[in-house]
């Protein structure tokens, strides 16, 4: 029997997915080229959540093309690399409802360096986009 590889293969890759603070997120561009940001993210153990700002270029490229990747950092050794492939679906849902607690504790130290809280966040990011995995990818972790 093969492997389920729309879900994380082990622990480990579960707990960097709940805990990092941060994950590369790729789109395309209409001319094909790759569009690659660092974001905060949640993740339910089935989907991801990432908050943008409205008309980023990464909101427009999700409209264009659902199809994305996402990475987390691997280690200085090129190890704990894990790669998500996906597709993103804009949600309609204003973020503050989306974001619950889980954002505000997963990010209260970042938005305090930042000067920022839920609220202002959940205003300045306010267009949701969920990702359904189709493929995790990982190794050396």
């Amino acid at each position: 029997m093969m492997a389920d590889q729309t879900k994380p293969n082990n622990a480990h890759v579960e707990q960097r997915l709940r805990e990092e603070p941060t994950i590369w997120f790729t789109t395309v561009r209409a001319d094909g080229r790759p569009h690659t940001v660092p974001v905060w993210f949640l993740w339910d153990g089935e989907t991801f959540l990432i908050f943008s700002k409205p008309g980023d270029l990464k909101i427009r490229n999700v409209q264009r093309n659902p199809h994305i990747t996402l990475a987390l950092d691997g280690t200085k050794q090129g190890m704990d690399v894990v790669i998500v492939e996906g597709e993103a679906e804009l949600l309609s849902e204003p973020s503050r409802n989306l974001m619950g607690p889980a954002h505000g504790e997963k990010y209260a130290s970042l938005m305090k360096v930042m000067g920022a809280d839920p609220e202002r966040i959940a205003e300045d990011f306010s267009q949701p986009i969920r990702i359904k995995p189709t493929k995790f990818l990982s190794w050396g972790g």
